[in-house]
């Protein structure tokens, strides 16, 4: 860590903006709809609570916690599922909201186990869409800022439990 520095990449008022942006597009698109938002824990959890209080829509909450990182900067590849969610999704309209999607392995290992259990929609919902080292077909259907391959932290985004704090969300340098 002592060998890092940090180089904003957006500021906490773009992120504010385009969240109110996110929230009024969602809102239109499931008016007058019941939405599960299941966050994918522990990084969406600021981006999550920040767009759900401007959402005008009836909401049911709950959370999915997926490991892939751990202390890498890059994902190992595997999944495994530490926190299955705790309300039936069956003929619910489902939006997953996560910090990040980089490869795609973590969302596509969730959307299989959602699969299972028959929602009557699924869409995704991520802060950052980190395109440049895609390796899984994937719709995003909302997003807040793209990156092609930088390692970004801040507003709940870490690397290794570290810079969630953050306002903004800044690249990882290594120097």
């Amino acid at each position: 860590m002592e060998n890092q520095q940090l180089r904003q990449l957006f500021a906490q008022e773009d992120i504010q903006s385009r969240i109110t942006e996110l929230a009024s597009v969602i809102s239109n698109d499931y008016q007058g709809r019941h939405l599960v938002i299941l966050g994918v824990l522990k990084g969406s959890f600021i981006f999550m609570a920040d767009i759900i209080r401007q959402l005008s829509l009836r909401t049911t909450i709950d959370f999915v916690q997926i490991s892939s990182y751990g202390a890498l900067k890059e994902s190992s590849g595997t999944c495994l599922l530490q926190k299955d969610l705790s309300v039936d999704i069956e003929g619910k309209d489902v939006l997953i909201v996560e910090d990040i999607i980089d490869t795609g392995e973590t969302l596509s290992f969730l959307l299989e186990k959602l699969q299972t259990r028959s929602p009557a929609s699924v869409k995704l919902c991520t802060l950052i869409n980190k395109t440049g080292r895609r390796t899984k077909d994937l719709t995003v259907d909302y997003y807040g800022f793209m990156v092609e391959n930088e390692f970004v932290v801040g507003y709940g985004l870490d690397f290794n439990e570290q810079h969630r704090e953050l306002p903004g969300i800044f690249e990882l340098v290594d120097t």
